[in-house]
């Protein structure tokens, strides 16, 4: 099984992919840095005749990516009690791909394993809780399966790694992923 990770954080080296590196120790991923890409907002067609209209940007090449792969990370910041913005583009535009005669969008996410990452300030445990039901409805309409949430607390780079509890439970999902991986 093959794991991507898809880093929604607009901080280079911040406490969402501290975690990550703790959760992916010993494990092959491809990180896709939603931040190095250029996705532009969703122009919402789904109910105009002509349908979407395709788009001059990144979207198309990372999605491919992604479909590759059986295991993704959705890494996230919890920003304003939400995902980044960087996050909620790339999600929306998954509208277009549902239409997208390229591919089986939706056949092709069908039974992905996803996991979701946030790291926040402000008892983030809490406050992300209503973002992790965000993404399980989200994985139930693509017909993928939920393996679970981590949720780090910290606000400036390296407070994460203060945080005793995410730290067990980042050990805890490594070892959930290796098993993942060697049922190849």
């Amino acid at each position: 099984m093959k794991i991507a990770v898809i880093c929604g954080s607009s901080r280079s080296r911040g406490n969402s992919e501290a975690l990550v590196e703790r959760v992916l120790k010993d494990l092959d991923a491809e990180w896709i840095f939603l931040r190095d890409h250029h996705i532009l907002p969703i122009v919402d067609k789904r109910h105009d005749e002509e349908g979407f209209k395709p788009v001059d940007d990144d979207y198309h090449d990372v999605i491919t990516r992604i479909m590759r792969h059986d295991i993704l990370l959705f890494v996230t910041p919890l920003y304003w009690y939400g995902m980044s913005g960087f996050m909620k583009n790339f999600i929306d535009r998954w509208s277009h791909s549902l239409r997208d005669t390229r591919y089986d969008f939706k056949s092709a996410m069908n039974g992905k394993i996803a996991y979701v990452v946030i790291c926040g300030g402000d008892r983030a445990r809490v406050k992300g809780l209503p973002l992790v039901q965000q993404f399980q409805y989200i994985f139930d309409f693509m017909s993928m399966r939920f393996g679970g949430f981590l949720i780090g607390e910290g606000s400036r780079p390296g407070d994460v790694l203060r945080d005793g509890r995410a730290l067990k439970e980042a050990e805890w999902l490594n070892v959930e992923l290796k098993q993942r991986v060697s049922q190849q």
